[in-house]
């Protein structure tokens, strides 16, 4: 089956000069060409498609979007990681969904209803325990102000700066890189500077975080199974500690 470009670009909400832009950097080229150089795209091509859109709403430029797909030819097992994140999107969608319609449903009725309703699903405090007894009170209570502080606009900055670097470990890790290349400490030294950027972190104020601090952080990713699917799975986050170790034991 084929679909020609202008059917391709209608399903994909993309326009097809953006499509011809794909062809001509060579990203996804289309399965063929009818009258006047009319372009068609068949299955192969439109799941090509797929992953490109998938990658760009994780934030990652074409040039590293072609180096993906370049180095990730199991297109199940790269599905596999697209789904894992979709899910995890999803999830805290409709927690928030959920939150907002309960809230809606309570002023229209003039009931009460508790706060921890009313925030699930936007709770950045969650890990307050774990952050107050590993690097104290006042490393959260400083997080905490700068993150309030940051308003509306800003936390969405933050999440989206968030997002981008984990897309950009992630895609790394799909070609192969070594931890210690200079890609990788590239990438671990762009790790460091966003936790610095946070006021409590440890080592901020003199204008990076410490080194113990990032080692600690980098062994606590690999051994805390929540920090795994940030990185795509364990051999993500393996590689995402055995850069920051190699960085901050060079750098720090």
């Amino acid at each position: 089956m084929t679909s020609s470009i202008q059917d391709v670009a209608r399903l994909a909400g993309v326009s097809s000069r953006t499509l011809r832009h794909y062809d001509q950097i060579g990203l996804l080229p289309p399965s063929g060409t009818g009258h006047g150089g009319l372009r068609y795209y068949d299955d192969v091509a439109i799941r090509r498609l797929q992953r490109i859109l998938l990658l760009r709403e994780l934030g990652l430029p074409l040039d590293e979007i072609a180096g993906v797909l370049d180095e990730q030819t199991d297109e199940v097992d790269a599905l596999r990681r697209h789904l894992d994140v979709l899910r995890r999107e999803r999830g805290r969608l409709e927690r928030q969904t959920a939150s907002v319609e309960r809230t809606l449903t309570a002023l229209e009725k003039g009931t009460e209803l508790m706060a921890e309703d009313m925030l699930d699903g936007f709770d950045h405090t969650q890990h307050k325990d774990e952050v107050t007894e590993r690097w104290g009170a006042d490393a959260y209570a400083r997080s905490d102000a700068w993150w309030r502080g940051l308003g509306a606009q800003g936390q969405a900055e933050w999440k989206t700066r968030t997002e981008e670097l984990n897309a950009a470990w992630t895609a790394a890790v799909g070609r192969g890189v070594d931890p210690t290349s200079d890609e990788a400490q590239a990438l671990a030294a762009r790790h460091a500077e966003w936790l610095g950027a946070v006021p409590g972190t440890p080592g901020a104020d003199a204008g990076r975080p410490s080194k113990e601090y990032v080692i600690g952080l980098a062994e606590m990713y690999v051994a805390d199974a929540r920090f795994a699917k940030n990185y795509g799975g364990n051999e993500g986050v393996t590689f995402v500690r055995d850069a920051l170790v190699a960085y901050a034991e060079r750098e720090l």
